[in-house]
């Protein structure tokens, strides 16, 4: 399992599947909605947003592309069910048995993933930006990091520092994850932990032997430094002049971004031992 990153979204990479005529079963629908009990049931395509199916029976149901957006599935057993393609968006996983599950291409952006049992299932192409309580097979400082990193392309460098955060809980020693903290709290105005998180990535670059990483940090920290220069002169200056390098300096932010997510997709890790 691996993740790409399309604009505003990181998703796992998507691997084809065959797709056969869908249509839900109305019967089916009306029995999982009254008795909550729908093994090996016909829900392709069913409409189930908001639905309340907390400890519902799905084991080996077919729920292809699936609405359950906002729905309760808490402590629900989908053990082996197919969820390919379903909307699972701010859904309530919590507790749930998705083991054997196939969730390729499923969205589950913001679904509460908190005790969820996902062992064997299959994750390839779900989008799980967002989502809460990631069980430690997603939720490893590579995934962390793009997390991250679609956080900050959505403006959300909020967001984006708090999943940097997470990854270099798992791993203080991951130098690009500090350096893109660096560029989110520049964003944020924070211009002292912008240089300190970038000063961390170069002493990492250097340890790890990355010198186009080492190099990166160093015309980052130079960066804001000017930066910072050139506001306070703007702010003496009785005419304004001398604030013109803030667009610069975001262009610059601009082009460290795509380098560094350059860098880590071709697997250059500098030494990061990841």
């Amino acid at each position: 399992m691996k993740l790409t990153l399309l604009p505003a979204l990181a998703v796992l990479t998507v691997t084809g599947w065959g797709s056969a005529a869908l249509a839900e079963n109305l019967e089916h629908v009306q029995q999982l909605i009254e008795t909550k009990q729908c093994s090996q049931c016909e829900l392709s395509q069913a409409g189930l947003v908001y639905a309340s199916l907390s400890g519902a029976n799905l084991q080996n149901a077919n729920l292809v592309q699936a609405n359950l957006s906002r729905s309760n599935l808490s402590g629900a057993n989908l053990q082996g069910a197919n969820l390919a393609g379903a909307a699972l968006v701010n859904a309530n996983l919590s507790g749930a048995d998705l083991s054997g599950a196939d969730l390729r291409n499923a969205d589950l952006r913001g679904a509460i993933l908190n005790g969820a049992m996902i062992q064997g299932a299959n994750l390839d192409g779900a989008n799980v930006l967002q989502a809460v309580g990631l069980p430690a097979m997603i939720a490893t400082p590579e995934n962390l990091y793009r997390f991250g990193l679609a956080e900050a392309q959505r403006g959300n460098f909020r967001g984006a520092i708090s999943n940097y955060d997470q990854a270099l809980t798992r791993n203080p020693t991951f130098a690009h994850a500090y350096l893109a903290r660096a560029m989110a709290r520049m964003r944020l105005s924070d211009d002292a932990g912008a240089i300190g998180d970038a000063q961390s990535a170069q002493e990492l670059y250097t340890t790890q032997g990355d010198s186009q990483g080492q190099e990166l940090s160093a015309q980052f920290i130079t960066s804001v430094q000017a930066y910072q220069e050139a506001e306070q002169q703007r702010l003496k200056a009785a005419n304004g002049q001398g604030g013109g390098g803030g667009g610069n300096f975001f262009s610059f932010l601009g082009s460290v971004a795509g380098l560094a997510l350059q860098i880590f997709l071709q697997g250059s890790m500098g030494g990061l031992g990841l």
